[in-house]
Parts: C-alpha cells; structure tokens; sequence
C-alpha cells in the first residue's frame, strides 16, 4: 500500500479514535487499486503507464460473442483491463498475471432504463458480464451492435492506495463485536472525515469497495443465499467469502452516469477468482 494513504489513513484514525480501536481499525486496510484517467505528462510523447480503458470498442476472441441478455437485447461495453499492466502482486486477491478482463453492462440505451439487474433477482443476473480473455487468444476489434452507443475511450492509469472498510461491512462487526450505539467508530466526526477522503472518480480493482448506500458485500451475499431475510446470520457470514473485483464509478470523461451519480460493482469469491471462473463473479449496482 502506498505509504501516503497509508498515513493519511493512519492520522485520521488516531486523531478521532482512541488508540487501542484506531490501530484495530488499522489492520483492516487492504491493497486496492485506484484507476484514473491516463494524462499526457508533458515530456515528449510520454504518457502515465496504461493498465486499460473505459468505453471505446473491445477486443474481443473471433469465436466470443457479443454478451447479450436473453430477452432484452446486447450489452454496452464498459471498461478493459490488461492484467499484465496491473500492479497485482501488490494486492492481496489472486488476479490473473495476465489477459484482459472485459467488463459488460446492459446499460438501459435500449430499454430507456426499464430493466434493472438486482443481486436478489436471478432472472437478471445475466445484465451484467466479466469476460476473461487470455493472452494466448488472438482477438479482433468488434463493432457495437445496433442500437448500442459505444462510451468515448478513457485510457487508464493505476496506482495502489490503501483502502478501509465500510464501517458497516461485516468485517468490522467481526473485529469489534459488540458494537453499542456509543462505539468509537460511531463517532460522526470520523464518519465525516472518511466521508470527505474519498474524493474525485471511485474506479477501484480490488481492496474494499466504497458504497454509495451500503454495503456491497452483504447486497451479493443475499443474493448467493437465494435471499433469505435481511435479519438472517448467513448474510454476514456470507458477505465475508466476497471481495471486490471491480468498481466503476460514474465518470464524465467517459460520458457514463449510472443512475444518481452511482457505480457498478463486480464481486467475487477468492477461489472463484483463482481459478478465473469469472463467470461466478455477482454484480450489484448503487446510487445516491
């Protein structure tokens, strides 16, 4: 984790937090990735190291087709990552070496927003795709299907920072339990502050995610458990066995607004995710 946000991270804690609870707090930070817009630096033709892009047109296997959702029609294409490109070995989540991971969105362009995709809803599961394409597959620049715009190209750019978790997520109930309503990290003033740490665009790869209502985790954890009532123990358990794959805010550069200001969110269980089973990964979305 980079030392600044390590630090920065660190203060704060310390400074609304009695030490004891602060360095507890501490050691939940994990390695995550922040991805942002790639800027020319001005010294010739150099450029941020690229890791990706969001929109433009994917790259796609000759014998891959397009996704699509049974019944409502293509999706849009999001964002490409170049795992070889990214710092993984900073992270503490098994990601592939190498490959790109295409990210997919059935982003309401042909339905005025009608469909929603829902953990809680099976039926909808398929709006939302992440494809793995390993190196050893020739590919080829694929056109957007009809009635699809794609989203203008943003070259991306990573860096790892360390990120915290929700103070809500179950992680933190299970290092402070119990948690009465006068726990220390119920203090608005840290709230706040965390609050205000997060600003400009939220794209992340891995680490935990930042919610814009509550936490992802248990939202998918339902979901996988065939949704069984929000007071019911398995939920938290079961948010525990998932992590952040991808976060991808909304972000006026690549003209994606999800929602009220939201961001689409892509989880994972750590051995799918070994074993780039993809196809296991759970999708959720949240807006303000």
């Amino acid at each position: 984790m980079t030392q600044s946000t390590t630090d920065t991270l660190h203060a704060l804690a310390h400074k609304h937090l009695p030490a004891e609870i602060a360095e507890r707090w501490f050691s939940l930070l994990r390695p995550g990735l922040r991805l942002e817009k790639a800027t020319d630096t001005g010294v010739d033709t150099a450029t941020d190291p690229l890791v990706g892009r969001l929109g433009g047109l994917p790259e796609l296997p000759e014998n891959e087709e397009w996704p699509v959702w049974q019944g409502h029609g293509p999706l849009s294409f999001i964002a490409s990552l170049d795992c070889a490109a990214l710092p993984t070995s900073s992270l503490d989540i098994p990601l592939p070496a190498d490959g790109t991971l295409a990210f997919f969105y059935f982003d309401g362009q042909l339905d005025d927003g009608c469909a929603v995709v829902l953990p809680d809803e099976p039926d909808s599961w398929a709006r939302a795709r992440v494809l793995y394409i390993p190196t050893s597959a020739p590919v080829t620049e694929r056109a957007t299907p009809e009635g699809i715009q794609p989203y203008p190209k943003v070259p991306l750019t990573a860096s790892v920072e360390a990120t915290e978790p929700y103070l809500w997520h179950p992680v933190v109930y299970r290092e402070f339990a119990p948690m009465p309503d006068d726990h220390p990290l119920w203090n608005e003033d840290f709230q706040e502050i965390l609050w205000d740490h997060h600003e400009g665009t939220e794209h992340r790869i891995g680490g935990h995610a930042h919610p814009v209502q509550d936490e992802v985790e248990s939202e998918v954890a339902r979901g996988a458990l065939g949704n069984p009532p929000w007071d019911d123990p398995r939920i938290k358990e079961e948010a525990l066995r998932w992590v952040l794959l991808a976060q991808f805010d909304t972000d006026d550069d690549a003209d994606m607004m999800w929602g009220d200001c939201g961001a689409l969110y892509w989880l994972i269980r750590p051995e799918d995710l070994a074993e780039r089973r993809f196809d296991r990964a759970m999708f959720t979305w949240q807006c303000g």
